[in-house]
């Protein structure tokens, strides 16, 4: 079940790569790192937590699996690359997933206060995680309320029935815990790495963080509760918004005139506008 693990880091390490490198100018003293645009971030934060809360709310509405299901899934009818991962579901493996779930969630503003040059910036650091936590969950709620996929457990007969015919059952798709967690510890680490360019210890953080993140991947594969496509995609999601939320708002990138649009007919899509 190393795979898992090995799965989860190599989801990372490429990108995490090119942000290890990022900026080896040393930073002044009274540089403003990151820049808030509230006619852009607000409306961002508060559309993406009300859409957060229609999506739980119809997440909530969902059945719980039928006997008969249950009965004709096969094992053998899985992608290879999920197949080898089932397993029956584990409460000890479960609660266990939820440590560094509940470790990563506060830990960046025990970090904001912390570090000397990020605590001058708390509130603004704080906004900025929670925005990259909202755009992470806008995407796990809108494939967990749109995507009905079963989980690993249910393949199992000897997994409780009570866990196999339970609505949460059908939220495999795709694996939060690991979003969460990867956005969390990889927001601390492209944080650290911007206030902090002439530090020799940036790879320590990118690669805790890596590993972090394929812990939790792990645990939630051997729980029962995800296959390793859903680990892989959530590692995949935590990563980019914990790096690219924080990145997308350097200061020198905001004076370049970076604009965020909506474009279509219905705006139902994103522009983005990088003036030279």
């Amino acid at each position: 079940m190393k795979r898992v693990f090995i799965l989860c880091a190599l989801c990372t390490i490429f990108t995490c790569r090119a942000f290890c490198q990022d900026s080896t100018i040393r930073l002044h003293p009274h540089a403003r790192v990151y820049t808030l645009k509230p006619a852009v971030d607000l409306p961002l934060v508060a559309g993406g937590t009300a859409w957060d809360l229609y999506n739980f709310a119809q997440i909530s509405t969902k059945n719980s699996t039928s006997l008969l299901k249950l009965q004709s899934l096969k094992i053998s009818n899985l992608d290879w690359f999920d197949r080898w991962a089932v397993h029956p579901y584990s409460h000890s493996m479960d609660q266990l997933s939820y440590v560094p779930f509940y470790v990563a969630m506060p830990l960046p503003l025990a970090v904001f206060g912390i570090d000397s040059r990020m605590r001058k910036d708390f509130w603004k650091l704080t906004y900025l995680y929670g925005e990259a936590m909202i755009l992470t969950g806008v995407l796990y709620t809108s494939a967990v309320h749109y995507v009905s996929r079963l989980r690993p457990l249910t393949y199992e007969t000897s997994s409780p029935i009570e866990e196999r015919q339970s609505a949460n059952s059908r939220n495999s798709f795709f694996a939060g815990h690991v979003a969460l967690v990867g956005t969390s510890v990889f927001f601390i680490a492209r944080a650290y790495a911007d206030y902090h360019p002439e530090s020799n210890y940036k790879w320590a953080f990118y690669t805790g963080a890596g590993l972090i993140t394929g812990l939790t991947g792990y645990l939630r594969n051997k729980a029962g509760e995800h296959f390793p496509t859903d680990v892989g995609l959530g590692a995949v999601v935590g990563v980019a918004s914990g790096l690219l939320t924080p990145a997308l708002h350097r200061t020198k990138l905001m004076n370049k005139k970076l604009t965020v649009l909506p474009f279509g007919a219905s705006g139902k899509g994103v522009s983005m506008l990088y003036r030279l």
